[in-house]
C-alpha cells in the first residue's frame, strides 16, 4: 500500500485501525506493523467504529474501507479523480453502476437482500443512490467532521445516515463504480441484517426532528 501511495504523489497518508474490542492479536499486530491503532470502549459496532477513525484521521482526505479489501486499495484513485474532476467533497465506491466490475458475487439470498435493502431506503429516505452498503467512500476532511459528528447510529445503517447527513448539508456526493469480491469469511448476523432494514426509518424520522442540524 505504501508503495501504491507513493506512486499517487500523496503527500502525506496513513492507515488507521480501529480496534472494537477484539480479543485476538489485532492491536499487538497492527502496532508491530507500524500502523496507528484507535481503540473503542469496548465493542460498539462498525458505525461507532468507522465515526472513531474518520474523527481521528489527520489527512486532508479521508478513506474507510472493509478490513479485508473487498475493494482493492488501487480503488482509491478510481474515487479521487471523480472527486477531483467533478470537485465534489464524498465518492462513494458502488457495486450496483456497473455489475461487471463484480469480480466475486455474494450468496444469491445476501445479493437479494442486499438490494431490497437498498429499494427499501431509497423509498424511506429519498436518497438517489443505488449501493450505499459497498464498504469503500471517500471524504474531504471539512466534510468529514460535519458529517461524522452528527452520526447517531452505532451499526450497519450508518452509511445511510452519513449520505442522508451529507445531503442536508450541501455537500455533493458522487457515486462511483468500483472493483468489488466478496470475501469467504465474511459474516453478518441474520438478527443485525433484519435490523438494519430498521436504521433508514431511524434516520428520516432524526431527520424530521432535526437531529442533523
Amino acid at each position: 500500500m505504501q508503495d501504491y501511495l507513493a506512486a499517487g504523489n500523496w503527500e502525506f497518508a496513513e492507515i488507521v485501525v480501529v480496534d472494537d474490542g477484539s480479543r485476538d492479536s489485532t492491536v499487538a499486530v497492527a502496532e508491530a506493523a507500524g500502523v496507528r491503532v484507535l481503540q473503542n470502549p469496548g465493542n460498539r459496532g462498525k458505525g461507532y467504529s468507522v465515526r472513531h477513525g474518520m474523527l481521528e484521521a489527520k489527512g486532508e482526505w479521508r478513506l474507510f474501507s472493509d478490513a479485508d479489501l473487498s475493494s482493492p486499495i488501487e480503488e482509491l484513485e478510481t474515487l479521487w479523480c471523480a472527486v477531483t474532476r467533478e470537485k465534489a467533497q464524498v465518492a462513494i465506491g458502488s457495486r450496483a453502476l456497473d455489475r461487471k466490475l463484480v469480480g466475486v458475487h455474494q450468496p444469491f439470498f445476501r445479493e437479494l437482500g442486499g438490494r431490497t435493502f437498498n429499494l427499501v431506503m431509497r423509498v424511506v429516505t429519498g436518497l438517489p443512490f443505488q449501493d450505499t452498503q459497498c464498504g469503500f467512500k471517500l471524504f474531504e476532511a471539512a466534510a468529514a467532521r460535519e458529517i461524522f459528528g452528527r452520526q447517531l447510529l452505532e451499526r450497519f445503517g450508518f452509511d445511510v445516515e452519513d449520505l442522508f447527513i451529507a445531503r442536508k448539508l450541501g455537500y455533493r456526493v458522487l457515486e462511483v463504480p468500483v472493483r468489488w469480491s466478496d470475501v469467504a469469511g465474511t459474516k453478518v448476523k441474520m438478527s443485525a441484517a433484519i435490523a438494519a432494514f430498521l436504521d433508514p426509518v431511524k434516520v428520516r424520522w432524526n431527520g424530521v426532528l432535526g437531529r442533523y442540524r
